[in-house]
């Protein structure tokens, strides 16, 4: 089946709200809006100003997850500082205390089980907001990966980038890391089925994440604001348009994505079923 995807040149919360209401849908309250806090020091992420328009329209609640690595969000204490630094108000991390909730993967290639922070629960409708790059392990960060290593807890985050050992996290076989996040991707729109959307900003392009402290500056020119029910095809238009893109800034992103077989994360949830890297791209300029 083929999905719509929405996209428009217009970078502003304007241009937020315009591709978010092209879905047509009205996600369950309460709505949990993910986002990126960004770690301290990065340049690039996507401040809340600018995405709060989405927050107000859905009516929804920041959501975050604790890290796994060492730095200003591997804890509750130093990622609640970290918000404050960055703008976020009452933001909900999921995994600050308790025990994780475990999601079932059936189907999953690689893992079978998805932990993610047992608040999750409180929440009907899910609302992705990610802010499209590169990323250095990952090849590129986006919805997939949002919804994957980004609503892992501290602890799933580990699980994952170990292929289901959270103590090989750095060094398990990179394409069974790359197809765990697909399977866990596939538990978290298990989880919400129709009542999730999905929405990638592609601006301050740098070939690093919003997870590092010291990145990269952008190289290659911002593209718009693409909007979608699957997070598959989403991602695969992004990386389409990274490609078709006439700036000549673009190799650097594209070479970190195919050094890093980024474009694996994309195939293997396709072949998972829960989504299409078919689509049709639908310009609201």
């Amino acid at each position: 089946m083929t999905a719509k995807v929405y996209f428009t040149r217009d970078l502003t919360p304007a241009g937020l709200l315009k591709a978010y209401r092209a879905l047509g849908v009205t996600l369950l309250a309460p709505t949990a809006v993910k986002i990126h806090s960004g770690e301290p020091g990065n340049q690039n992420f996507l401040r809340p100003a600018f995405w709060q328009v989405l927050k107000d329209e859905v009516g929804g609640t920041w959501i975050e997850y604790n890290t796994a690595y060492k730095g200003g969000r591997n804890t509750t204490e130093a990622h609640l500082a970290s918000l404050q630094l960055h703008g976020w108000e009452n933001v909900d991390l999921l995994d600050a205390e308790g025990e994780d909730l475990v999601l079932d993967i059936p189907g999953g290639k690689q893992i079978k089980k998805n932990y993610v922070g047992k608040n999750l629960t409180n929440y009907q409708g899910l609302l992705t907001l990610s802010h499209f790059k590169g990323h250095p392990m990952g090849g590129f960060g986006g919805a997939l990966k949002n919804i994957s290593i980004g609503i892992a807890s501290s602890y799933g985050k580990a699980y994952i980038h170990g292929a289901g050992e959270a103590e090989k996290i750095w060094t398990a076989d990179h394409d069974s890391f790359l197809e765990s996040m697909a399977d866990a991707a596939s538990s978290i729109v298990a989880y919400f089925g129709a009542n999730a959307a999905y929405v990638n900003v592609m601006a301050n392009m740098s070939v690093d994440c919003d997870c590092c402290a010291k990145a990269a500056d952008p190289e290659i020119g911002d593209i718009g604001i693409l909007a979608s029910l699957d997070p598959i095809a989403l991602d695969q238009a992004c990386l389409d348009l990274v490609y078709a893109s006439e700036d000549p800034g673009k190799a650097a992103l594209i070479e970190r994505i195919e050094s890093k077989n980024g474009a694996l994360i994309v195939e293997a949830a396709a072949a998972l079923g829960f989504g299409s890297r078919e689509y049709e791209l639908i310009e609201l300029d």
